[in-house]
């Protein structure tokens, strides 16, 4: 009988851990995309509210807000980074086309509106921008940025060039939404890059 009752009591534990270890991950991806939504100053109380769970309960879960703000914002560029691994897959490992393809998604008025599931890089800048330097999301940010601009890069552009025009373009595009400046930022980053590409596939294929 008491052997029952631990098993049960066991049992018990487990699936409270797995419900625990269900509810940190709810509210890690909330945060990852309530952030570039709203913003890294949205209250503790508000972030588990849209999570369904308690304010109570988040110091159970994390030691602190800017805890989760670090892993929150790592979530968000690992997120970017399965983009990119997809893109590459669906595109049969032409960098080239998989690449274009990102541009063209990254600089489209979808993504323009859609800040929540967007780029970190673009919709966490601000935020980043006021972290102490020695802040750990102000590290975990720094990093996705150079594994972003890396993989944007080829033998031939810079990927820090490609990505700072495509985000800056990002950023004044949603800071114009509502007029025809908006989208001309958009097409006309777009054609930029579509240009420096096509000029870069030229010189590459004319070398020696």
């Amino acid at each position: 009988m008491s052997s029952e009752i631990q098993a049960g009591g066991m049992l018990m534990g487990r699936v409270s851990q797995q419900q625990a270890e269900e509810n940190r991950r709810r509210v890690v991806e909330n945060a990852a995309r309530l952030f570039r939504e709203k913003g890294t100053h949205l209250s503790v109380a508000d972030l588990m509210k849209a999570s369904g769970l308690t304010h109570g309960g988040f110091y159970k879960q994390f030691a602190s807000k800017d805890a989760l703000i670090d892993e929150a914002t790592a979530h968000a560029f690992a997120e970017l980074a399965q983009l990119h691994s997809a893109g590459l897959e669906e595109h049969a490992g032409q960098r080239d086309s998989a690449r274009k393809a990102l541009i063209d998604t990254y600089l489209s008025v979808e993504h323009r509106d859609n800040p929540a599931a967007g780029c970190p890089a673009a919709a966490l800048a601000a935020d980043m921008a006021r972290e102490p330097a020695d802040s750990g999301a102000r590290r975990v940010y720094t990093e996705g940025v150079g594994d972003f601009a890396a993989a944007l890069a080829d033998e031939e552009a810079d990927g820090l060039v490609r990505l700072s025009t495509m985000l800056g373009a990002l950023v004044l595009a949603r800071a114009t939404k509502g007029s025809p400046l908006s989208e001309a930022i958009l097409d006309s980053a777009r054609a930029a890059l579509d240009s420096t590409d096509r000029e870069s596939a030229l010189t590459s294929a004319t070398k020696p």
